[in-house]
């Protein structure tokens, strides 16, 4: 359930709450006079799948970015997750995913320090052969952020946003195979690696061969990470997503360090990356319609519950 709370004047707060209802997403308006004697401050509950209809009210009025505010409200009882098999539209809200999406589309310095993290850890673990490392690193790693940002950029066709995005992923694996090729390098040059090392012994050849479990993980991944995304359990399914990232990338960069043909690690990581987009890209694109659908329908009765709650501004 979202909350929205906007400053209208009051010769135009009738008209803008009349607009508002007719979204038939917006419920329970309440008026409370504001500071300036010919401001009210206007309060509604929104349902998530009606935002995009709120927020283009919102600009059709004229209404400053400063004069409102949008806020999601955990709901305690009636839950509309808890009923039928189209409640989910009730958590679905365009306007708010693509502001995550835009948050995590450039490459800030949390971003750059973790994703370098995650490569020392992850050099390390293709060196030793250690998957415990492999799965530390994949754990650290935040590019599940650009990745989802990029499929939310496709779907809603922002292709300035989907650029940015991009740089932001590609930075931050190539990162990740520097930061790998540099320790794998400075190690075998202090001698620290046997004279007989290879990249991928000990069972760690495989983050470099492509084949249909690499298709089908990346497909799966993609999903997980889209739906994450929306849901901020990004921390939880991290890990998911970067087995098919992060390990490649240090793959390429320990080989490149080494002497050694990082071609089939690149080709991996090429693959992953797209398929992630593709089926992340699709997850979202079908939610999008379903919650349009959803909206042009009538309330379900879950959603008639929550509206009919008493809330306070």
């Amino acid at each position: 359930m979202l909350r929205l709370g906007v400053s209208v004047e009051s010769v135009r707060v009738d008209e803008l709450a009349r607009a508002l209802e007719q979204t038939g997403g917006v419920r329970r308006l309440t008026r409370t006079p504001a500071e300036g004697p010919e401001e009210v401050v206007l309060f509604a509950d929104v349902i998530p799948s009606a935002a995009d209809a709120t927020m283009a009210v919102l600009e059709r009025f004229g209404v400053a970015g400063e004069d409102y505010l949008l806020t999601r409200l955990e709901v305690v009882a009636p839950s509309p997750l808890s009923r039928g098999p189209l409640a989910s539209r009730a958590t679905f809200a365009w306007v708010e995913v693509m502001g995550q999406a835009r948050a995590n589309s450039r490459p800030l310095a949390r971003y750059l320090a973790l994703i370098i993290t995650a490569g020392v850890i992850a050099a390390l673990g293709v060196i030793k052969g250690n998957s415990i490392l492999i799965v530390g690193a994949m754990a650290v790693s935040p590019d599940l952020l650009p990745i989802c940002a990029i499929c939310v950029a496709i779907v809603g066709l922002r292709w300035t946003l989907a650029r940015r995005s991009l740089f932001t992923l590609v930075l931050g694996l190539a990162l990740v195979s520097v930061v790998a090729a540099i320790i794998a390098a400075l190690l075998n040059l202090v001698g620290l690696l046997p004279a007989d090392f290879q990249v991928g012994q000990g069972g760690l050849g495989t983050l470099a061969r492509t084949d249909y479990s690499t298709v089908l993980v990346a497909l799966a991944a993609g999903v997980a990470a889209m739906l994450s995304f929306e849901t901020r359990a990004g921390a939880a399914v991290g890990v998911a997503i970067s087995v098919t990232t992060i390990p490649a990338s240090a793959y390429l960069g320990v080989a490149v360090g080494v002497g050694e043909n990082g071609a089939s690690a690149l080709v991996v990581l090429f693959v992953n990356v797209v398929l992630l987009v593709l089926s992340g890209s699709l997850t979202l694109w079908i939610q999008r319609r379903a919650a349009a659908r959803a909206l042009a329908a009538s309330p379900t009765s879950a959603e008639a519950d929550v509206m009919r709650e008493p809330t306070h501004p």
